[in-house]
C-alpha cells in the first residue's frame, strides 16, 4: 500500500495541513478561569487532554501567543475544565471569539454559571461535566533542537468533580447520551460522540 510522506518542515504540499485531521477526534477543553481581578473568562482549546489517572492530571496548550486561560492559570494557579455536549456547540463557539481582556464569555454566549467548590474560577452549569483544577505547571515547549515555539502547556491536577446527573445511568457516565464535542481538524469540522462499541484487553495473552 502507498502512502504520501512530507516532512512538516518543508511543508505538506496539500491544499490544507492534514495534522490536525489526522490527530482526531481530540476532545474540547472549555476552560474557564479568573484573572487577579476576579473578572471570568471561558475559552474552548482542541489541544487538550488526560495525562495522568492517579492523581489525574488534565492540560491544554495555547498557540500563537500565550492566552488569557493560560495566564490567568499561572498568576492565580486555578482553572476548571469544562465539557460541551453537542446541545452547547453553539455556545462553545461563541467563546472562541477573540474579545478584549476582561470580557466575560460565559455572559457573552449566554451561558449560567456556577460557583466551583475548590476553586475560585465558576463552572458552566449545564455542562456534561466539569473538572476544577490546581495548577501544576505552565511550560513553553520547544522543538526537537531545543528552539522555544509559541505554545505554552498547562498542566493541572484535578482536584473536583462535578458531572451533570442527567448522564449518570446506574453509577456510570453515559458518554453517548452526552454527546461530548470533539475537533476533527479542518475549519469547521467537529463531531459528537454519540456511539459506543466494547473492546475489551485481552486477559491472559501468550506470544506465539
Amino acid at each position: 500500500m502507498s502512502d504520501y510522506f512530507y516532512e512538516p518542515n518543508k511543508g505538506h504540499g496539500l491544499p490544507h495541513n492534514p495534522f490536525k485531521a489526522i490527530v482526531a477526534p481530540r476532545p474540547i477543553g472549555w476552560i474557564s478561569t479568573i484573572d487577579k481581578q476576579g473578572r471570568v473568562n471561558l475559552a474552548p482549546y482542541s489541544f487538550f487532554n488526560a495525562f495522568a489517572e492517579s492523581p489525574p492530571v488534565i492540560g491544554f496548550c495555547t498557540s500563537g501567543e500565550r492566552k488569557d486561560s493560560c495566564n490567568n492559570a499561572d498568576e492565580t494557579g486555578e482553572f476548571v475544565a469544562n465539557f460541551c455536549g453537542a446541545d452547547l456547540a453553539q455556545e462553545m463557539n461563541i467563546t472562541s471569539a477573540s474579545v478584549a481582556p476582561g470580557v466575560d464569555e460565559m455572559k457573552l454566549a449566554g451561558l449560567a454559571a456556577t460557583a466551583s467548590t475548590l476553586v475560585k474560577p465558576p463552572r458552566v452549569t449545564n455542562a456534561i461535566a466539569a473538572l476544577e483544577c490546581k495548577l501544576i505547571s505552565t511550560t513553553q515547549l520547544t522543538d526537537s533542537k531545543g528552539k522555544l515555539i509559541n505554545t505554552w502547556l498547562t498542566l493541572g491536577e484535578v482536584v473536583g468533580v462535578h458531572i451533570n446527573n442527567a448522564f449518570l445511568k446506574d453509577g456510570i457516565f453515559d458518554t453517548a447520551a452526552a454527546r461530548p464535542l470533539g475537533r476533527c481538524g479542518y475549519q469547521g469540522d467537529y463531531v459528537e460522540v454519540n456511539t459506543l462499541f466494547e473492546m475489551f484487553r485481552p486477559k491472559d495473552y501468550v506470544a506465539k
